[in-house]
């Protein structure tokens, strides 16, 4: 299976194509200055040539439809076409509590990471708009949220509670999230794997 994972920014977008079978990175790249001009530098893996060049991108789903384009071009693509792609993953930078692992989003997975916006205003939106964008252009293929705060959600209260009003932790969910989840889970199980 061909797995392409985004890291979707305010106004830029990180990704890598995978094929699974072999764990192998097929393409990566990043558009950048999203809805203000847009660039777009794509990396072909199987030596076709490297596309770096200014693109229209006035929104993230046009900076996806061009990483697509790119990813299935006769002269610059790695795969033939869209339907080769099975699964798309998103990096989500804030699940709040409700999240310990990596989920299919679904309707209610969109709205818990809405309600997470207050936590991370500079994130989230960019993150949702990922997905909404990838959801547009690729209609149906599954979708899955991996959050950078899922990893640290074993931390117990005593780990987590600042010394504040307990009001600010019930009422307005200020506590300490751990973040970079996702690179502390691999660092983690590489460390775990060598003793």
């Amino acid at each position: 299976m061909k797995i392409l994972v985004i890291n979707c920014g305010s106004s830029s977008l990180k990704y890598q194509l995978l094929d699974m079978e072999g764990e192998k990175l097929l393409a990566k790249g990043l558009c950048e200055r999203i809805g203000i001009g847009g660039h777009l530098s794509h990396k072909p893996q199987n030596g076709k040539p490297v596309f770096d060049e200014d693109v229209p991108m006035p929104t993230h789903t046009e900076a996806i439809a061009a990483v697509l384009d790119k990813l299935t071009s006769a002269e610059y693509g790695v795969v033939a076409s869209m339907s080769e792609i099975g699964a798309v993953g998103h990096r989500v930078v804030h699940g709040g509590e409700k999240f310990a692992e990596s989920v299919r989003i679904n309707d209610d997975v969109m709205a818990a990471i809405a309600e997470c916006i207050p936590l991370a205003p500079l994130h989230n939106p960019a993150n949702i708009t990922g997905i909404e964008a990838c959801k547009a252009v690729m209609g149906d293929v599954p979708q899955v949220a991996v959050f950078d705060t899922a990893f640290h959600q074993s931390m117990p209260g005593k780990a987590f509670m600042y010394a504040i009003p307990y009001e600010y932790y019930s009422d307005l969910k200020v506590r300490r999230y751990g973040f970079h989840g996702t690179s502390h889970r691999y660092v983690s199980k590489r460390a775990a794997s060598r003793s």
